[in-house]
């Protein structure tokens, strides 16, 4: 018997990638709505779903309702289906609605983007309605992406992407709102130096260089995410009050409060998932290299977020994406710097540097806030493009950059 033939709908980026991964193992008949030597295009969904016998929707979430809706009924009998949207309630919702009751739900989401080498990196599977013959077929086709493959449902899906990926994006898509509220790039100031900031500028413009849905989605249609978004821009808001105010006691109690509650005795006992000097290299700079004191309000707002909503972030470690490690692991190297923590304390209350930046990040990351709360996949998308239209001009630099950031970070630090 011959492998399954394998059909994609919907042909993002992704979607592509899995096409050409499909097609390099020798599953020679992919069925994509796409162009792609080798592989069999067909004029729409119906057809695809009508031969396949396994259907991935490769879709953005806030259509897979009616995606699904138009070409499920036209699935093969017997057929597997699965999507690749990075929340899982509404696409399976949309399985359970719009499929025939003899079709197998066995879904899949790569912790990861397109542009990262899926080797060693997360790969979840959902056994929704389906027997343990056909999750074994799907293991078998996923196999050829050599990716760490975890048994979710979706509720623990959504759950832990939420904690692993929806206030990770926001802080950096607010730190893109404020420097272009600014008129700045970063990268040309000699106040973004250090390892620190490249990260920070590095996975912004990454953010910013991709699809906007592939984040709305996730912000807007996980409850989950909502509550936390809403959580960091109140920690946003309150800690930049107390540094306007001047209340350093206050302020230094709160951060040496969550960060006890983040970065535990076990975790001290651990090497750091990553340093200052590892990061110091990937620099979009062409100035001074020269480190300036940084109250690094996004990095302490996570970690206050974190504590408020009772979230260990190492729990997620096995199924969290690189965006995510690399966000963790910088802000536990500033967390478990005694010298590094103060002086953050210290910028915090006496610098005003940082001031006019800090206020911009904070008026950002309540309106990204607001954006989500209201559920508005137009006002989201419209705010990501007009600062995605400010960077784009730097989007190939940052993407080589951040790339070569990553695939070193990954190969230094422990999943």
């Amino acid at each position: 018997m011959g492998k399954p033939s394998v059909g994609i709908i919907g042909m993002g980026l992704m979607g592509r990638m899995y096409a050409e991964r499909f097609s390099e193992a020798g599953y020679r008949y992919p069925v994509v709505q796409s162009v792609e030597q080798a592989i069999n295009v067909l004029p729409n969904g119906h057809l695809v779903s009508r031969i396949s016998d396994w259907i991935i929707y490769s879709v953005e979430a806030e259509v897979i309702d009616s995606v699904v809706a138009e070409y499920g009924p036209s699935t093969k009998v017997g057929a597997i289906v699965g999507g690749q949207t990075s929340c899982k309630a509404p696409e399976l919702a949309a399985f359970e609605k719009h499929l025939p009751s003899d079709v197998e739900i066995v879904s899949c989401h790569s912790l990861h983007g397109p542009g990262v080498e899926p080797k060693g990196q997360p790969l979840v599977i959902i056994q929704h309605r389906a027997s343990r013959k056909s999750v074994d077929t799907v293991h078998e086709i996923l196999s050829c992406l050599q990716s760490k493959v975890i048994y979710l449902t979706g509720e623990e899906h959504d759950r832990i992407t939420a904690d692993t990926q929806a206030v990770t994006h926001v802080a950096f898509l607010s730190m893109g709102s404020a420097w272009a509220a600014n008129n700045q790039f970063p990268w040309e100031l000699d106040r973004y130096v250090g390892g620190i900031e490249n990260a920070k500028i590095n996975i912004t413009l990454r953010i910013y260089s991709n699809k906007w849905h592939v984040y709305a989605g996730l912000a807007i249609l996980n409850p989950a995410a909502k509550e936390q978004i809403r959580q960091y821009a109140q920690s946003v808001t309150e800690l930049y009050k107390l540094m306007l105010g001047g209340h350093r006691e206050e302020l230094e109690q709160r951060i040496r409060q969550a960060g006890a509650a983040v970065f535990s005795k076990d975790a001290e006992a651990q090497d750091l998932l990553l340093g200052d000097d590892l990061l110091d290299k990937f620099s979009l700079s062409k100035g001074p290299t020269q480190r300036k004191p940084n109250n690094h309000l996004s990095l302490l707002a996570i970690v206050d977020c974190w504590w408020k909503l009772g979230i260990v972030p190492y729990k997620h470690m096995i199924c969290s994406t690189p965006l995510f490690r690399i966000w963790l692991g910088v802000t536990e190297y500033l967390y478990r710097n005694e010298a590094l923590l103060v002086e953050v304390i210290n910028t915090a209350i006496n610098d005003n540097s940082f001031r006019s930046d800090d206020l911009e990040f904070t008026y950002a990351a309540r309106a990204w806030s607001d954006c989500v709360s209201f559920g508005s996949f137009d006002a989201y998308r419209d705010r990501f493009e007009n600062i995605q239209r400010y960077f784009a001009p730097r989007f190939d630099d940052a993407v080589r950059m951040g790339n070569e950031m990553i695939t070193t970070i990954m190969e230094n630090t422990k999943t």
